[in-house]
């Protein structure tokens, strides 16, 4: 299998995408990834990293049903795919290695 290698932001977009399930949505994601890591993104952020972590095959985009309190548009729901699993395992590892036996205090 191809290596996938994950930025920061793609990380954390998809760990939100991994948490919230079936209802993982634009909104739901950058709303996750606020309230987790106080950290402020703004939507088009989050977007732009769903479209390359698709791209790469961590995520699939479904379309939900067409609601009328969205004037009849559907949400683009996203959810996790194995090789974006893999993806985020392989990184925690290659992370945890980095980090192992360095110091802990101030240089």
């Amino acid at each position: 299998m191809k290596r996938i290698y994950l930025g920061e932001f793609e990380q954390i977009v998809l760990l939100a995408v991994w948490r919230l399930g079936d209802d993982g949505y634009g909104v739901r994601i950058r709303q996750e990834i606020e309230s987790r890591t106080g950290r402020p993104v703004t939507i088009g952020a989050v977007y732009a990293t769903l479209e390359r972590l698709a791209q790469k095959g961590c995520v699939r985009p479904v379309m939900g049903e067409p609601t009328a309190t969205r004037g009849g548009r559907a949400k683009r729901y996203y959810t996790i795919t194995r090789a974006g699993a893999a993806a985020l395992e392989d990184t925690r590892r290659q992370l945890a290695r980095m980090w192992k036996g360095l110091r802990r205090e101030p240089l």
